[in-house]
């Protein structure tokens, strides 16, 4: 019996350099490719950089970063995956071009080997038809800086084996991550339901209603959000939350709910990309925004901030009710995945889940857009007065 798992990375960019790094630290093997020998020689670089710091702020030890270093091999060719145990890939989001790599993976590995993908918008069940063994396929999504971020998604494909789904939820755990399962469904968790708290205040902003500064203030000062939503689209970059926007929407073919805006559409086909450009919704120098604001009215914000949490809550209750996930993961990703200051379904019980369906249908009573039907999990509760904890 080997005395360590064997992990195989494809794509040695920010993400899969960060998996290799999880990996490595929890002491697995790991071998990383990348067709780039360049991008591959960088991450290395890049990784002992981190491990000095991390080193010097004493958060680990100079053995532990020799180990982690050890851990981890690069590697020329996808050949050399033959004895690995699960191979994880993390390369561009385009599914032609993943089926590929996972047909010409499945030709190298045992057959007990599992393949993954680190897709966040891309259907599993599609990725694992390319496998002949599709029933080991499963995607397992980390969130990005995989070392720093403590949720990972595990999403078994429709063709998946529950023992599998066990194994790599046993293994991920094990490299002190914190686990979800997800149905396999356009967004997952964190991609589905946060899509309001992006989607609602880009809405607010085009019709005037607010600025972007007003609209952050609004979810930070009022619902103590660590980062409004233009400042955190400015921190994901705008062509790759647009992207995201975009999958999502096609995915749900065309539901109102996740429409995208004209407006970042504009900003990423103008380059306004936010701090990785120095400009999007606010000006950067040095990475600090450099914009001057005006105070704005708390009543104001008290209204923005209530009617994205209404959409960011009846998101969640519709994920619980197609169920999506359960109601402890669902409180889980979003905490953990995205930092919300609370579960959205335990906020629901606290403002009142009649008030949440008032809320909505008062904004349906004035768009008539499906954008705003409420979930039936909520009316239905909201009859029987009922709460979800």
């Amino acid at each position: 019996m080997k005395d360590k798992i064997v992990v195989g990375i494809i794509g040695a960019g920010s993400m899969g350099a960060g998996i290799a790094q999880v990996a490595a630290n929890a002491d697995c093997d790991v071998l990383l490719f990348d067709n780039s020998l360049e991008v591959a020689e960088n991450a290395m670089i890049k990784l002992k950089k981190v491990l000095i710091r991390l080193v010097e702020k004493d958060k680990i030890t100079h053995e532990k970063s020799n180990a982690i270093i050890s851990n981890i091999r690069l590697i020329n060719s996808i050949d050399q995956f033959k004895n690995a145990d699960l191979v994880i890939e993390a390369i561009v989001e385009n599914l032609e071009i993943k089926k590929s790599v996972f047909s010409n993976l499945e030709a190298v590995v045992g057959k007990n080997c599992i393949i993954a993908t680190n897709t966040s918008s891309l259907s599993v069940t599609n990725l694992a038809s390319s496998c002949t063994l599709p029933n080991r396929f499963i995607g397992i999504h980390f969130f990005n800086p995989a070392p720093l971020m403590p949720l990972v998604e595990i999403v078994p494909a429709l063709q998946t084996d529950e023992v599998v789904l066990q194994k790599v939820n046993e293994f991920i755990k094990k490299w002190g991550k914190t686990n979800v399962i997800a149905k396999d469904t356009p967004g997952f968790i964190v991609n589905r339901i946060a899509r309001p708290f992006y989607g609602e205040a880009l809405r607010i902003y085009d019709e005037g209603i607010a600025d972007f500064n007003t609209i952050d203030v609004a979810m930070k000062e009022i619902g103590g959000f660590r980062m409004g939503p233009f400042e955190l689209m400015d921190f994901i970059g705008n062509d790759v939350n647009y992207a995201v926007t975009e999958s999502v929407f096609k995915s749900f073919f065309c539901d109102p709910r996740y429409k995208p805006s004209f407006t970042q559409k504009q900003y990423a086909e103008a380059g306004w990309l936010g701090r990785k450009s120095s400009k999007g919704y606010y000006s950067y120098h040095e990475g600090k925004i450099v914009n001057e604001f005006s105070k704005p009215n708390k009543n104001e914000l008290e209204k923005i901030f209530k009617r994205i949490l209404v959409m960011l809550i009846n998101e969640a209750a519709d994920a619980l009710y197609l169920n999506i996930a359960s109601k402890s993961d669902i409180e889980l990703a979003m905490q953990k995945g995205v930092n919300y200051p609370k579960g959205l379904l335990a906020w629901a019980d606290e403002l009142g889940i009649e008030n949440c369906v008032n809320d909505l249908d008062n904004l349906y009573k004035l768009y008539h857009e499906d954008r705003y039907r409420v979930s039936v999990l909520l009316r239905n509760m909201a009859e029987v007065n009922s709460t979800f904890f």
